[in-house]
């Protein structure tokens, strides 16, 4: 066994596929970059890699934007409502209260002497805030038609004094409303204040309209996330199942509304079956691959016992050897879920893996390790993962033409992940099985089985590096060889 450990540190690649995220379109590849700077090819990412990381709005703000837009509709056909119920009985009843003003005040005038007209005009202007004054030729008058009600105001009065009528927002700048009437051939203005006929200013309008709209988006968000709570609650119930992880998959069924607690009450179950199957599965393999063990261990000391000839023995040896190795896969395989993370020196358990190597004349290790690199992970978990890399690409990692297996082993930090390679120059797999590799029990192309196995080891290595919150991705180098991508959450010290 020869190692080389080149000083140069490669770039870290930020693409990443994992295999279980694959079975849906196995023929798509997307390219990335091997730890040797060779392109890799990796098929496309369907379930939850590009499709959940696809933008798009959430059910909350889906539901809040449906719900805004029905409020703004009803809030905009409440305004017509009120402006046809309220904005033109407003306007009469406005104009009818200006004319019949200058009407009083015009029949006052005509009837009155010239000293009661005085004393008139004074008691006007004191007690009802009306001021009669002549209107001059040279007069600037400012058009009442600061809106619509202002409109119609205007049409209701010339209908009802006369054509002539004129209605003024300012005179010689002076703001407030004029209104032109004649007595005996005297042109007059009859000027009052504008608020004194306006029911409510248009400010206060503005106010309650904004207070409605914001009340009305809170109660909309309200309603909304109400609706998506439940299923938040389950879409994340769901995504610990995905995860193995059963006992925080719970739902309450105690909710107030019947469908959603049938709902909870029927995926409670199913999870509660779903880890019993799981359960079962581990306890059997445990017991099958406990059960065999003793056989197993008879059998070898028969046959070093019995049989004679050295190359028979040594064949059957390796035979019961190798039923030794897959029972161990079981184990493996069968490892209860949940490890305990601890700060883990990751090149420590890197050479410490490789230890059992040594001597090893078909194998050769080009290793690339970063300096003082720590990983969130349990360390005797992560040595079987490196061993199980490098046991499998010494099994079906042989380069063709010197029958000699070349691994290269990198580590490239990124926080808040670490990335661990390890690829072979091997002849590498077809495209079409690569989403199935990671299946338990299942094996490669032909020349990827020629090795004898359990087809668990891959298996293996994803289960226990999802244990660890980690992910694992597979590939194949435009170069040759087969590639292995492991990604670690980084201990900070």
């Amino acid at each position: 066994m020869i190692f080389r450990e080149p000083r140069a540190q490669a770039p870290l690649d930020p693409t990443f596929m994992e295999p279980s995220r694959r079975q849906s379109q196995p023929s798509e590849t997307q390219g990335g970059t091997s730890s040797r700077g060779a392109p890799i090819e990796t098929t496309s990412a369907e379930v939850d890699g590009d499709v959940l990381g696809q933008a798009g709005l959430s059910l909350f703000w889906r539901t809040f934007f449906l719900l805004s837009v029905l409020l703004f509709g009803s809030i905009l056909a409440w305004l017509q409502t009120l402006r046809v119920l309220e904005f033109e009985p407003r306007a009469i009843q406005t104009a009818q209260q200006i004319a019949s003003l200058v009407n009083l005040s015009r029949a006052a005038l005509v009837h009155s002497d010239a000293i009661m007209r005085v004393s008139l005009i004074k008691s006007m202007t004191e007690e009802e805030g009306v001021r009669v004054l002549p209107r001059e030729p040279g007069d600037r008058i400012e058009p009442y038609d600061s809106g619509t009600v202002s409109r119609r105001i205007v049409q209701e009065l010339t209908a009802r004094l006369g054509p002539g009528t004129v209605v003024g927002d300012a005179v010689n700048g002076k703001p407030g409303l004029w209104v032109g009437f004649t007595i005996d051939r005297d042109q007059y203005w009859l000027f009052a204040d504008r608020e004194r006929f306006n029911q409510t200013a248009s400010k206060t309008w503005l106010i309650w309209l904004s207070t409605g709209i914001l009340l009305s988006l809170a109660g909309a968000a309200i309603i909304a996330r109400l609706i998506n709570r439940p299923l938040k609650q389950l879409s994340f119930a769901a995504s610990r199942i995905r995860e193995g992880d059963f006992a925080a998959s719970r739902l309450n069924e105690r909710v107030p509304t019947t469908e959603i607690r049938q709902v909870n009450i029927g995926f409670n179950r199913m999870a509660q079956r779903l880890a019993k199957i799981e359960q079962d599965r581990a306890v059997m393999l445990a017991g099958i691959s406990h059960d065999l063990r003793t056989p197993l261990s008879r059998l070898r000391l028969e046959t070093e016992m019995s049989v004679s000839d050295p190359d028979a023995q040594a064949h059957m040896v390796a035979d019961l050897e190798q039923l030794d190795a897959i029972i161990d896969k079981f184990m493996d395989y069968a490892r209860p879920d949940h490890v305990r993370l601890t700060r883990v020196n990751l090149n420590e358990v890197i050479r410490s893996s490789l230890f059992v190597f040594k001597g090893r004349e078909d194998m050769r290790f080009n290793l690339d390790l970063r300096d003082n690199v720590w990983v969130m992970a349990d360390a005797v978990e992560l040595g079987r993962v490196i061993s199980n890399l490098v046991e499998n690409a010494r099994r079906y990692g042989k380069t063709l033409a010197t029958g000699i297996t070349t691994v290269d082993i990198s580590t490239h930090a990124r926080e808040p992940w670490v990335l661990i390679c390890v690829s072979d120059h091997g002849p590498g797999v077809a495209p079409e099985h690569l989403p199935n590799l990671t299946k338990p029990f299942y094996r490669g192309d032909s020349a990827r089985t020629a090795a004898t196995g359990a087809g668990l080891g891959l298996s293996i290595v994803e289960k226990t590096v999802r244990r660890m919150g980690g992910k694992f991705g597979i590939g194949n180098s435009s170069r040759g060889g087969f590639t292995t991508r492991i990604q670690l959450h980084e201990a900070r010290g």
